[in-house]
């Protein structure tokens, strides 16, 4: 026996479903608080009201969840009166906010249980699918509003059309079990009317299926959920247009990613610091062998220069023998030539002698090694944190993805912090750490770059309303953009930073890590 759970339905129904959910207990969960809630941000109850002049009627809700700009994702049979019925009209009541809106089916294929509606004037945050198939025994989560809850708790017409937080079940993947009509994911995780059309997720928030029905139990029977598998989704999807946000890598925890960055961290550090010991070491060893050539080389020029000084005297000597020579003889002009040539000589042998180097010339030779050792290109291997560009592969070992693209990442960097000549960031400790908060994307990110070990990261936070729009305040108090190097404005940025960071819960929903290297020349 099954039952969709949408509408109203009888009283037994009624009574049926509550039993369940007192009786059968959900497992208990496993996945990611803060990923569960940040899902959440993107499921929508579908309200059924009928109008009938001045008066509004309630009809009947189920679920939603949205997949692109003003376009959520329901069950063909919660909106299924509104193609019968010209008087009824569809609400979308968000989980957060203080607004609702009116929706209008664009695409419906009861074939598969999926329908599209579009919603005017609403921003809300989009959800993303998994790209791979739920195995047996994965850990997944129905987020939606059931009616018994909201029976349970006596809310009125006037409470269940105001945005409130949808409720969270958990259970596991009992297989892929398909109906006869469509291809569906069989789960534990219970379900009652109004679930319908909500998303099923997995540890990492990411939408596996949409729960379209459930069996109800006889007795003791145990009862089970049918979710619209991702594979009918997709293609109901791209039959509408629709460009869904969709992840393929495994989930994991962020604690397996804490301990893993650790250890990494720690090697890398590790290695860029036996980098160094290893440049400064081939450095002291060039200006080593620098200082022994160079003592080489002065050693040669002085032999030379005596040599050449003992040549030039012994010259004069030659030339005096023969300016006697000519004397003797009366030979006056040939006297007076050689007389001349031999003092020439040995005033020139006594310069030789004296510009000869000294043992001390190698210091000016050694400076010039050093110098040379710690050159531009020398300078740029020990030295990772000077300017320039930078080209970064993601490392999907140290990674947790759940929401965001994976391509290769370019930035130029400055060695004041300066990324792109635009976006400041600011010293902490062995890392650069800037935190982003932006306009329109519902999330805050915190960026850190450490040149040392040319590591960035990337975490992303999937806040709630009030936390973002309370980071957006602080964002906008700071009325300024660029980069600076004034320490009163780098001190302002880091204050706010650490403001907005205190908002922030103590682990991302997701976290990217970047391995980045130094562009060759000529690259982009």
């Amino acid at each position: 026996m099954t039952a969709c759970f949408h509408g109203p339905r009888s009283r037994l129904i009624a009574a049926l479903l509550l039993s369940f959910l007192m009786l059968v207990r959900a497992p208990s969960a496993h996945a990611e608080v803060q990923d569960i809630a940040a899902a959440s941000r993107s499921v929508v109850r579908v309200a059924l009201v009928a109008t009938d002049g001045d008066n509004a009627y309630f009809v009947g809700h189920g679920s939603g969840v949205v997949v692109a700009p003003g376009r959520v994702l329901t069950n063909a049979h919660v909106v299924e009166l509104t193609r019968s019925e010209p008087n009824i009209v569809i609400g979308i009541i968000p989980p957060q906010g203080k607004k609702s809106f009116g929706g209008k089916v664009i695409a419906y294929s009861p074939g598969n249980d999926l329908a599209l509606i579009a919603v005017d004037g609403a921003s809300l945050p989009i959800a993303t699918f998994f790209t791979g198939s739920p195995q047996d025994g994965d850990q997944v989560t129905a987020i939606g509003y059931p009616g018994s809850v909201d029976r349970a708790q006596g809310m009125s017409l006037e409470d269940i059309i105001r945005p409130m937080a949808p409720v969270r079940t958990s259970g596991t993947v009992s297989g892929g079990r398909a109906s006869k009509q469509f291809d569906t994911v069989l789960h534990t995780a219970p379900l009652a009317s109004g679930n319908s059309g909500g998303p099923l997720v997995d540890q990492c928030g990411r939408v596996v299926g949409l729960n379209s029905f459930g069996s109800l139990s006889e007795g003791s029977d145990a009862e089970y959920g049918f979710a619209v598998s991702n594979r009918e989704i997709a293609s109901f999807l791209r039959q509408a247009g629709i460009q869904a946000a969709r992840s393929s890598e495994a989930c994991r925890s962020m604690d397996e990613i804490e301990a893993a960055q650790e250890i990494a961290d720690e090697r890398a550090r590790a290695a860029a610091a036996k980098r160094a010991s290893d440049a400064e070491m081939a450095r002291r060893e060039q200006v080593i062998a620098a200082r022994a050539q160079a003592q080489q080389d002065v050693i040669a020029r002085r032999e030379n220069m005596m040599a050449l000084s003992a040549l030039l005297l012994a010259l004069a000597v030659a030339a005096g023998g023969m300016a006697m020579l000519g004397q003797s003889k009366g030979d006056v002009t040939r006297t007076r030539r050689f007389g001349a040539a031999a003092g020439f000589l040995t005033l020139a042998a006594i310069a030789v002698f004296l510009l000869r180097p000294g043992f001390d010339s190698p210091n000016d030779a050694e400076g010039d090694a050093t110098n040379e050792a710690a050159g531009p290109d020398n300078m740029a291997e020990a030295a990772p944190a000077a300017s320039g560009d930078r080209l970064c592969k993601l490392d999907t070992s140290l990674s947790r993805v759940t929401v965001s693209e994976t391509q290769d990442m370019s930035f130029n960097w400055r060695a004041d912090g300066c990324v792109n000549g635009q976006t400041q960031y600011v010293r902490a400790q062995e890392q650069w750490v800037r935190v982003l908060v932006p306009t329109d994307d519902a999330a805050i990110s915190v960026r850190r770059f450490d040149p040392s070990i040319g590591r960035y990261r990337t975490d992303q936070y999937l806040v709630d309303a009030e936390t973002l729009e309370n980071a957006r305040t602080m964002r906008d108090g700071l009325a300024r953009s660029g980069c600076t190097t004034d320490p009163q404005k780098l001190a302002e940025l880091a204050a706010a930073q650490a403001d907005i960071q205190a908002l922030l819960p103590a682990q991302p929903n997701e976290r990217l890590v970047y391995q980045c290297q130094a562009a060759a020349r000529g690259e982009p």
